[in-house]
C-alpha cells in the first residue's frame, strides 16, 4: 500500500507540473495498464479496484495538496535539477515498456504512431510555452461553473493520456495559475477555518472536480478500447510520448544557469529519477 501512494505522489507532481505527464508516469511505474482498468471496470469488480485505486489517489490528492506550498519554489530555484529529476523518472519507464513490443515484428504503422506522438507532444508543448494571454476569472457565476466543468474534463483527460501534460493545457487556456490559486486559498481557509473561504472553495472547487471524474472515466474507456484493439500500435505510441517528454520539459520548463554545480546535482537527480522509476515499476 506505501509504494502505491508513492507513486500516487509521483503521478500527482506530475499532473501539477506543465510539461510533464501523469501518464507517462503511470507508464514509467507499470501501472498504466492495471489503472486503467480498475477505473472501467470500478463497479464491475469494485473491491479489487478500490483496493488498488485508493492508495494511488490518496497518493495524488496528497500531492495536489502540498504542490502549491513548494514545489514553485524548488522549479524557480533549481530548475535543471528538478527538470532532471522527473526526466530521469520518465525514461526510467521505457524498459518496462520496451518489454511489451520486444520480440514482436515491427510494421511501418508502428513506427508512424510512435514519430506522430513523438511529433505531437513535441509540438503541443511548443505552443504552450507560454501562458494564455489572459488568465481566467472564477466565480460562482453559472457560466464560470459550466466553463470551470468543461475544464475539469479536458484537464482529466489529456493528464491520463501519457506524455500529454493536462497542466500544461490548462496553462494554454489561462486556468492552470487561477485554479492553483484556488485549491491553495481553500486549504489556508481550512485550517483556518475560515466558514466563508470554505464554501467559496468548495463552489468553484465541485464543478472541476466533477468535470475531472468524467473526463477520467470517459477517456479511460476509450483507451482500454485501443489496447485492446491496437495493442502493439499503441505501445509504439507510448514509446513516442516517453521519448518526446524529456524534450517538452526542457521546452517547457527551462533550464535555468547553468553551472559545475548545478550539471553534477542535476546528473545526480536525473540518475535518482531513473533508478526510483525502476524501482516503482517492479
Amino acid at each position: 500500500m506505501i509504494k502505491n501512494i508513492l507513486k500516487g505522489i509521483v503521478i500527482g507532481l506530475a499532473n501539477v507540473i506543465p510539461g510533464v505527464s501523469g501518464g507517462t508516469m503511470m507508464v514509467s511505474m507499470g501501472i498504466y495498464d492495471k489503472l486503467i482498468h480498475c477505473v472501467t471496470h470500478l463497479f464491475s469488480e469494485f473491491k479489487k479496484s478500490v483496493r488498488f485505486l485508493f492508495p494511488i489517489f490518496i497518493g495524488i490528492a496528497a500531492a495536489v495538496v502540498i504542490v502549491p506550498f513548494g514545489i514553485e519554489y524548488l522549479f524557480a530555484s533549481y530548475p535543471f535539477q528538478a527538470n532532471l529529476l522527473f526526466i530521469g523518472l520518465i525514461l526510467g519507464g521505457l524498459p518496462a515498456v520496451g518489454k511489451k513490443v520486444r520480440g514482436k515484428s515491427v510494421k511501418p504503422g508502428h513506427i508512424i504512431a510512435g514519430l506522430f506522438f513523438f511529433a505531437l507532444v513535441a509540438g503541443l508543448a511548443l505552443l504552450g510555452e507560454k501562458e494564455g494571454a489572459a488568465a481566467a476569472e472564477l466565480s460562482l457565476s453559472p457560466g464560470s461553473m459550466i466553463r470551470l466543468f468543461g475544464v475539469g474534463i479536458l484537464a482529466s483527460a489529456t493528464m491520463v493520456i501519457p506524455g500529454v501534460s493536462g497542466s500544461m493545457m490548462l496553462l494554454l487556456i489561462g486556468y492552470y495559475h487561477p485554479v492553483l490559486a484556488v485549491i491553495t486559498d481553500f486549504i489556508k481557509a481550512l485550517l483556518a477555518f475560515d466558514l466563508n473561504g470554505i464554501l467559496w472553495g468548495i463552489g468553484v472547487l465541485t464543478p472541476f472536480g466533477i468535470g475531472v471524474v468524467i473526463g477520467i472515466f470517459a477517456i479511460a474507456r476509450l483507451v482500454e478500447i485501443i489496447f485492446e484493439s491496437f495493442p502493439l500500435y499503441a505501445y509504439w505510441a507510448i514509446i513516442g510520448l516517453i521519448l518526446s517528454s524529456p524534450v517538452a520539459i526542457l521546452i517547457v520548463g527551462g533550464m535555468g544557469s547553468i553551472t559545475v554545480v548545478s550539471v553534477l546535482t542535476g546528473a545526480a537527480a536525473l540518475a535518482v529519477g531513473f533508478a526510483a522509476a525502476l524501482k516503482l515499476g517492479e
